[in-house]
């Protein structure tokens, strides 16, 4: 077995990983397995100089981008070096499709170390401190909720702004090119390239250059995070600033992107920052909210963070609450849901707020969103008949179809990222080819369309003529040359008959294609809009099928295609994303309609069922992809022939009660491990052995590190103890000093530390016989980092952490369940 005690250093080849199956036993995965390139590996025979001189180094610089890579090809085994690999790969794990667990993950530990320190504290506390501190807990959900609806304010703004003038200059040119007949017509299509590579590209800029954490739209990430694990970077402010300025350069851009899945990020890093009371980027600490310095409590503010996201993003309040329960957090209680509502209140107040003095209406209030879906005027819009929703079932069927055809394109393209666009210049470059084949695409459909529309009843800002007679415009042209929010809701109230059935078809197919493309590229993007905008255009055209099909029953039948427009738009949105609860709340919320609830969620609950036959959700892909340690809700029943000697590491690395200075420096140096059990009646040179000494209690990395630079040695000749509170301990989370960073002298090295007063007496233990399902119901409804393993006399035979559980998978591959047991990647230096 691996020395191993947390999930993020593990050697990449498990002498104990293999696959197994319901019915058979599996085979050794190894030889289909991204490889790292560690000094000892079996590639190391095939390494340049240059490479074994980078593997043995274990750390390369974030802007080296000639850091080598090697990987095992899956279909022919060979081996293939590439020169040129990129900071992107520092961690030196190039993912095999989802085969892999990255170890650069560490796992955040909500419990109480409830140790003499933390006893001594408790005990001065009294009811003041307490309400004091509930106090300031509602004080800052408030200002969450109010900077939130600041940053969504200033995106939309600019947003609107910018792309307002562009698309006015683009028509300008469309018209004057037509009225003097001059064949001029690549001058207009060259600067809308043009316009939208340059946005695109600084974009980009941000995300390679400043933020990397910063692509995409950031909700894998925020729900790896509330999950237990510390995801890099996610939650700095140098994230929120390349994500908020990114993705308003992204739809300036003319992506196939929305603006509001990025706000579910950004509210995260809004409330991780202010529940913090300081700054690691800025190098400053206010010295307040210094209670609020743990895992447990930062999560729950970063939970709120993430609903008053979704609230600014689509006027949601409730659908915010319910995101974050369904999709992000992984614990939860009754008074954090209130908290959590309030802070999605107050963003939906603030941005209404702001808006409506932008337009110039204020206080008017009826700006609750990022995106709003209109106002369904008529009475009859969307009521609906009993047999339509046999209509409606067929149609969340067709989405989840479409979905799993999403995922499964987006699945290989993103494969195909990781494995060849690597270095910094070939994402830019696929970024702005992005840009300027969205462009140039739609406005060939725009040139090669012949549908033309009545002016006067269009809500499109810039009607664009291009063809058509006076007084008519493009339709096509409508729904590319404004935002897609606006082309979504031109889609759900445009009168009958404005959108021909060719145009609609392929304007879908088209968007449906870019949208695969364009998610994953590095640039902040949010999925939602471009899902509900391809969704809107079938669904609308479902519509007039139907309606031309059942022309004769109008007298009892409510087709109108932009309610048919509305259902694909959830039926496309459920069968990529797959979220039923709260996606059902905030379409509600964002149709103001409570009778149509029912019809989307029939929808969403189809489409997700369907769906999942074939693949996971996008956001489930996409941390597979990132080897993220993801523990899911429960585990499967296929677990319980897994028992806790094949889940638990071993050999353990312990400590006495009482350890020379020596041996910890040396164990912190030599182990990147984040816990270690303190043992009785042990002496760790001997000889390998079954168990590690009698259990007394758990040490984290981070508290040996404060002891050690507090120079928290026994008392010898008449020396005064070192006292220490538990406030030191806190003052550098979440950031700890490096063990590097420590200077300790020789005399210092023969000193001895009382470990006693500071580990956590009460850290929970399971048995040896323990079987996968109890253990990781403790692990992962308690949100542990670290389970010590005992036999019947106490004595500790084993650790199992977050990466140990992750590691096993249940698999839906030909008609039957499999257990599949990852692969775990090269380990950390230690810090």
């Amino acid at each position: 077995m691996t020395q191993r005690q947390d999930g993020e250093q593990t050697p990449l080849l498990n002498s104990n990983a293999h696959s197994t199956s319901s019915h058979t036993s599996g085979t050794d995965r190894s030889d289909t397995t991204w490889r790292s390139m560690s000094g000892n590996s079996l590639l190391n025979h095939r390494m340049t100089p240059r490479q074994r001189m980078i593997a043995s180094n274990g750390s390369v610089a974030n802007d080296l981008e000639a850091l080598e890579y090697a990987y095992i090809n899956e279909s022919v085994g060979t081996l293939i070096e590439d020169p040129e690999a990129t900071s992107a790969a520092n961690e030196y794990t190039r993912i095999q499709e989802d085969r892999l667990l990255n170890v650069k993950y560490k796992s955040m530990d909500y419990d109480t170390c409830e140790n003499k320190l933390f006893f001594e504290e408790e005990t001065k506390k009294g009811y003041k401190f307490v309400l004091r501190k509930q106090l300031f807990r509602w004080v800052v959900m408030f200002f969450i909720g109010v900077f939130t609806g600041l940053v969504a304010a200033a995106i939309d703004i600019v947003i609107e702004t910018v792309t307002s003038k562009k698309y006015l200059l683009i028509k300008d040119f469309v018209d004057k090119c037509v009225k003097v007949e001059n064949d001029c017509l690549t001058v207009p299509l060259l600067i809308f390239c043009a316009l939208n590579a340059a946005s695109t590209f600084l974009a980009a800029c941000l995300v390679v250059f400043v933020s990397p954490c910063a692509a995409g739209s950031g909700i894998p990430q925020i729900k790896c995070y509330l999950n237990g694990v510390i995801i890099p970077e996610v939650v700095r402010i140098k994230t929120l600033a390349a994500k908020a300025i990114g993705v308003a350069f992204s739809v300036i851009g003319g992506l196939a992107v929305g603006k509001e899945g990025p706000m579910i990020h950004s509210g995260a890093v809004i409330a991780a920052g202010i529940s913090q009371g300081k700054s690691a980027t800025f190098k400053c600490d206010f010295r307040i909210l210094e209670y609020f310095r743990s895992d447990q409590e930062k999560r729950d503010f970063v939970s709120g963070g993430a609903a008053a996201g979704v609230a600014a993003a689509f006027g949601a309040p409730v659908g915010g609450v319910l995101f974050s329960l369904e999709e992000g957090a992984s614990f939860w209680n009754q008074s954090l849901t209130w908290r959590i509502l309030f802070a999605s209140m107050t963003a939906t107040f603030t941005l209404n707020v702001m808006l409506s003095w932008y337009h110039k209406v204020p206080w008017s209030l009826s700006y609750p969103g990022l995106i709003s879906f209109g106002i369904f005027e008529e009475d009859n819009y969307l009521q609906y008949n009993g047999v339509e929703l046999l209509f409606f079932v067929v149609m969340g069927c067709i989405g989840g179809l479409l979905g799993g055809l999403f995922n499964y394109i987006n699945y290989k393209l993103s494969v195909l990222r990781i494995r060849h666009i690597y270095r910094r210049r070939n994402k830019l470059l696929e970024a702005v080819i992005v840009a300027m084949v969205t462009a140039a695409s739609g406005y060939l459909l725009v040139y090669l369309s012949t549908d033309c529309e009545s002016l006067g009843k269009d809500p499109t800002e810039h009607p664009v003529q291009m063809f058509c007679r006076d007084g008519e415009y493009n339709v096509m042209a409508s729904l590319f040359f404004q935002t897609p929010e606006a082309s979504v809701r031109s889609l759900f109230h445009d009168k009958t008959g404005t959108y021909h059935p060719l145009t609609l078809g392929i304007f879908a197919l088209l968007y449906f294609l870019l949208a695969t493309w364009t998610y994953g590229l590095q640039v902040p993007s949010g999925l939602f809009i471009p899902l509900l905008l391809t969704g809107a255009a079938w669904g609308r055209l479902c519509g007039i099928g139907l309606g031309y099909l059942l022309k004769d029953q109008e007298s009892w039948l409510h087709i109108y295609p932009g309610k048919y427009a509305l259902i694909g738009a959830a039926a496309m949105l459920g069968g990529v994303v797959r979220m039923t609860i709260s996606l059902t709340v905030i379409l509600m919320e964002a149709t103001g309609s409570v009778s149509f609830g029912l019809p989307i969620m029939l929808v969403l609950m189809c489409s997700k069922w369907v769906g999942d036959l074939f693949n996971e959700g996008i956001y489930d892909i996409h941390v597979q992809l990132a080897g993220v340690p993801f523990l899911n809700w429960e585990a499967s029943s296929l677990t319980y022939g897994v028992p806790a000697s094949r889940v638990m590491s071993h050999p353990v690395v312990t400590l006495l009660p009482e350890e020379k200075v020596e041996r910890i420096y040396s164990i912190l140096t030599k182990y990147p491990h984040d816990g270690f059990p303190i043992v009785d009646n042990y002496i760790p040179d001997l000889a390998e052995s079954a168990t590690f000494g009698r259990f007394r209690g758990m040490i984290l990395r981070s508290q040996l590190i404060y002891l050690l630079k507090s120079k928290a040695f026994k008392p010898q000749n008449g020396e005064e103890p070192v006292r220490l509170t538990l406030k030191g301990f806190r003052e550098n989370y979440p950031r700890y000093i490096p063990i590097k960073n420590i200077d300790i002298s020789d005399e210092e090295m023969e000193r001895t530390i009382d470990l006693r007063p500071y580990m956590n007496e009460g850290s929970y233990t399971v048995s040896d016989k323990a079987s996968f399902p109890r253990i990781f119901k403790i692990f992962r409804a308690l949100g542990l980092r670290h389970v010590v393993v005992v036999d019947a006399d106490h004595q500790v035979v084993g650790m199992v952490t977050r990466s140990d559980l992750a590691r096993f998978r249940v698999e839906f591959t030909k008609g039957k369940l499999h257990l599949v047991e990852l692969q775990l990647s090269k380990p950390l230096e230690p810090m």
